[in-house]
């Protein structure tokens, strides 16, 4: 049963840095796009960053670009998202998700989020003084 757990979200000033953790279990690796959603409450889930497992090719949208980096250790089975310069408008709770890798990273990060097959849990964060 292939799952996803993330970790690290929590309360941080304005300016500060969070790093969250997507573990991933029975997934097959090599066609693999792992993607940080975030989601605020009556809203659409919004792409943040997205890495292609297999070469590592990620995609960053305007709203973070330059602040946050995505990686992935495949040796873990598990996929980063750094956070820096943070922002109150970064609160949010933030989900990543799986899905079998078709296209581009960048495309695969702006379809509708219905297309992902597999969410974890979701992890707030929260940026205030």
């Amino acid at each position: 049963q292939s799952q996803l757990v993330e970790s690290g979200g929590g309360l941080v000033q304005p300016g500060g840095s969070l790093n969250l953790s997507c573990a991933t279990s029975g997934f097959a690796l090599d066609k693999l796009i792992i993607g940080w959603f975030r989601q605020a409450p009556g809203k659409e889930p919004e792409g943040v960053s997205c890495i292609d497992v297999n070469n590592g090719n990620t995609y960053y949208s305007n709203a973070v670009k330059g602040r946050f980096s995505i990686s992935r250790d495949t040796a873990k089975n598990t996929a980063y998202l750094q956070m820096s310069s943070l922002k109150p408008e970064d609160t949010d709770v933030y989900y990543c998700g799986a899905v079998t890798s078709w296209s581009t990273v960048e495309v695969m990060c702006n379809m509708p989020k219905y297309e992902y097959e597999h969410w974890g849990q979701g992890t707030q964060v929260t940026v205030s003084a």
